[in-house]
């Protein structure tokens, strides 16, 4: 270790190479390499299906039971809804996945799925219709026979304010009559849900996310005990939703740690050994997606996939490019489809049990987790379990304190979302967002959103003013030869792309007085000031002296940060600001594009 770290910090030129280590959102710090030493103090499972389930539930994995392709299919009637499985089925699909709260009428539903059930799982989230869902099923002869899930969580439901302005504790008894139903008519299917699926959208961490499942589970476990329940009857019943977001390894070792933790509740319960065994179902992250640049979406979808394929799920459904706009696309619905076949198929994921066991890097995650995520959970539990912590409004403020990191990260660019902070495209077309009216609910909703939001508002804000007549420009003054500006201009030019403002770039400025008629000719409102720090020493203060005096109310800003003992001088001699790479992007562009608003109604 010690010769790697001395032969490391030779190539970063004698900088430590602490440099390299980072700190994740659930307070992890990354180092830049990792060996045995770093999962010594943690015995491991060595053969997958074997407590405590970090290497998955079966021994052969998916050799022993592939996972279920579930995409949601999106209906308004059962006829367009059977049509639509069927098809799905006939290309790849092997669960039969949909909405059923965007369903018109259930009524008939048993006979519109075609006996698709006899040989494909339900994999669906019904929360208001899970009743009726069932009750129609039930009606069926052969109705033992039907399995995967039809489930529902109260408590994501009052998260989301979808519980119809019930309480959670009216919720929760409304229940237990479908759960006993399902159990008598149709004891394979599986009815009680954990949904993380509602944090994560929110902005939650993994030890969040993983807390508040662990912290669900336990909340519906205890309620049916407490109604006279048998134990592993309601752990048979049991299955948990992740959606699974960018950060790769993360996702991997979440995934991992969920299965240590919920077997590690189970055990305390006095449960047999197949009774604690997590069934995971997972869908590629809502938070994550774009409006803009949208085929990026499929790159996202693929990653976020292939992590949720490596975790060990049971069942996946991968978002289309263009879900954000709520719309059906047979493009979008085929390649989401087609992203998990590749992963059989081609990638082979079928063929190797936990391919991500014994990686130190994975392993070390996966430790890291679960001890802050047990931590966390022993914390909601001492606040009374989930459904207290919801009603309090701590569930809230927790993920609230993480989505502003989230925020101000992507506002400065310390996190990229490609095609939307960064390497924005100004001629690109966006999906087309649907406004979702907001719901108050009975308990403070937690926001179902996606991050790039604030800067999608930032290019419909432009597409407004063009709308207006008003073109969103900026001017760039160009000091000197293109070697000596080139890399400030286009910094600054990728700096206001994010807001749709076009640069318009001069050319080589020498003196004060071709930069004025640059001015003139180019009639902006904003300019920023682009050269290297010799030539801002030589050149910069006398131009912008000049340009202050012959257009009072242009504003005026300098690419780049220089030291301090100078940033006086270029603000008394009419500088507004100086943006550099640690510039709050999303601020910045908005107060531009504010006040060109504000210049057009004054025109």
């Amino acid at each position: 270790m010690e010769d790697w770290k001395q032969n490391a910090e030779k190539t970063l030129k004698g900088k430590s190479v602490e440099l390299l280590s980072k700190t994740t959102y659930e307070n992890i710090k990354l180092k830049p390499l990792y060996s045995k030493e770093d999962v010594e103090a943690h015995t491991l499972s060595q053969y997958p299906g074997e407590a405590d389930f970090r290497r998955g539930s079966n021994a052969g994995g998916y050799l022993s039971e592939e996972w279920k392709v579930a995409q949601k299919i999106s209906a308004l009637t059962t006829d367009e809804l059977s049509e639509k499985l069927l098809a799905a089925t006939e290309k790849g699909q092997t669960a039969l996945a949909f909405h059923p709260d965007q369903l018109e009428d259930l009524n008939e539903i048993s006979q519109k799925v075609g006996g698709l059930y006899k040989n494909h799982p339900f994999c669906v989230e019904a929360y208001q219709n899970q009743k009726l869902l069932i009750e129609e099923l039930a009606k069926l002869e052969d109705s033992e026979i039907i399995s995967g899930y039809i489930a529902c969580d109260p408590l994501a439901a009052a998260a989301a304010a979808k519980l119809n302005d019930r309480s959670i504790d009216e919720a929760y008894d409304q229940w237990i009559d479908t759960i006993s139903l399902a159990a008598e008519k149709m004891p394979k299917l599986k009815t009680i849900l954990a949904d993380s699926a509602v944090y994560h959208n929110g902005g939650a961490n993994a030890v969040q996310e993983l807390a508040f499942a662990v912290a669900s589970g336990v909340n519906h476990l205890q309620y049916f005990l407490d109604k006279g329940q048998n134990l592993e009857d309601i752990l048979s019943k049991m299955v948990f939703k992740f959606s699974i977001g960018s950060n790769f390894f993360m996702e991997i070792a979440k995934l991992r740690a969920a299965r240590v933790l919920w077997s590690k509740v189970a055990d305390a319960y006095g449960a047999s050994k197949d009774s604690k065994k997590m069934v995971i179902s997972a869908e590629t992250s809502f938070f994550s997606k774009s409006a803009y640049d949208p085929y990026v979406n499929m790159l996202r979808a693929g990653n976020e996939s292939f992590a949720a394929v490596l975790g060990g799920v049971q069942y996946l459904h991968v978002s289309p490019y263009n879900e954000p706009e709520a719309s059906d696309s047979l493009l979008g619905d085929r390649t989401a489809r087609n992203t998990q076949l590749i992963l059989k198929e081609e990638v082979n994921l079928l063929k190797v049990s936990d391919p991500a066991g014994g990686s130190w890097y994975v392993e070390h995650l996966t430790n890291e987790l679960t001890e802050k995520a047990w931590a966390l959970f022993l914390e909601i539990e001492e606040r009374d379990g989930m459904a207290e912590a919801l009603k309090s409004g701590w569930v809230q403020e927790q993920i609230s304190q993480v989505l502003e990191k989230r925020k101000q990260d992507i506002e400065t660019r310390k996190q990229s979302i490609i095609g939307t902070n960064i390497y924005a495209n100004l001629d690109d077309k966006p999906l087309q967002i649907k406004t979702v009216p907001k719901n108050s609910g009975v308990i403070q909703p937690i926001p179902q959103i996606r991050l790039s939001e604030s800067y999608e508002s930032l290019r419909r804000a432009s597409e407004n003013l063009s709308r207006k007549g008003i073109n969103p420009e900026a001017g760039l003054i160009c000091l000197g030869p293109l070697k000596d500006h080139k890399a400030r201009a286009d910094f600054i030019t990728g700096f206001l792309a994010p807001g749709a403002i076009r640069a318009v770039k001069s050319e080589s400025v020498e003196e004060p007085e071709t930069a004025a008629a640059f001015i003139k000719e180019s009639n902006c409102r904003h300019y920023f000031i682009c050269g290297s720090n010799e030539q801002y020493d030589g050149m910069a203060l006398p131009i912008i002296k000049y340009v202050k005096e012959a257009f009072p109310d242009t504003e005026l800003f300098l690419a780049g940060l220089p030291e301090e003992s100078k940033q006086s001088e270029y603000t008394a001699a009419g500088v507004k600001g100086f943006v550099h790479i640690k510039s709050n992007c999303y601020e910045t562009l908005l107060s531009l594009l504010n006040e060109l608003e504000v210049a057009s109604n004054g025109q």
